[in-house]
């Protein structure tokens, strides 16, 4: 059985544990700044508003992590002198840009938005759980927002599962932005893809 809550009804190392699954789902994108995950996990533990955050819960263990947001308020909040502390002086100042000119900055979606649309960010799953259908639960969870509508979320095209994943689910797919040094990135495209409620569900 899988339980979803918000990250804040639970106090005992949760960002201790976001920051692991999120390492080990985005790490490879942030390995500039360490190659360590154990370095990053520490790095990184902080960033998060947990009050935006949604885990999965299977065996009484944190099996995905999932963020909703309305694009009034940023799902991460960094502290540069703890990117510093742990990253080092060169690398934590450049982490601190990247989070700010990425993580920190709407509109971030190259598409018309409105109050009803969430932003669903850094979607994750723990490498033990992967297949099990926690990411689909978490998704299905945030659909039974009554505030919002429509979904909207963005995916590298070289993240196949994903995609894969997010097309079964009902998202389709509605901007493709070409990315920059895609040699060296390893992303030819972001595609940005959006899941809107029908008619049924918006009458729950």
């Amino acid at each position: 059985m899988i339980e979803i809550k918000r990250a804040n009804e639970i106090e005992k190392g949760i960002r201790e544990k976001i920051s692991e699954i999120f390492v080990q789902g985005f790490g490879k994108d942030l390995r500039f700044f360490s190659k360590d995950y154990n370095i990053l996990k520490k790095a990184l533990a902080h960033i998060f508003v947990l009050d935006l955050f949604y885990i999965a819960l299977a065996n009484n263990e944190i099996a995905g992590i999932m963020a909703c947001t309305n694009m009034k308020t940023f799902c991460i909040q960094h502290d540069k002198k703890t990117f510093i502390k742990h990253l080092g002086l060169i690398k934590g100042i450049s982490a601190d840009m990247v989070f700010k000119n990425y993580f920190q900055k709407y509109p971030k979606y190259p598409v018309e938005t409105n109050e009803k649309t969430a932003s669903v960010e850094f979607v994750a799953t723990s490498e033990k759980y992967r297949g099990q259908g926690i990411a689909s639960a978490i998704m299905r969870h945030l659909w039974t927002f009554p505030e919002y509508n429509e979904y909207i979320l963005e995916v590298a095209d070289t993240n196949i599962p994903a995609v894969k994943l997010y097309e079964k689910l009902g998202y389709k797919e509605i901007y493709r932005k070409k990315q920059k040094f895609s040699k060296y990135a390893g992303i030819n495209y972001l595609i940005y893809m959006k899941y809107s409620k029908n008619i049924e569900e918006l009458k729950f």
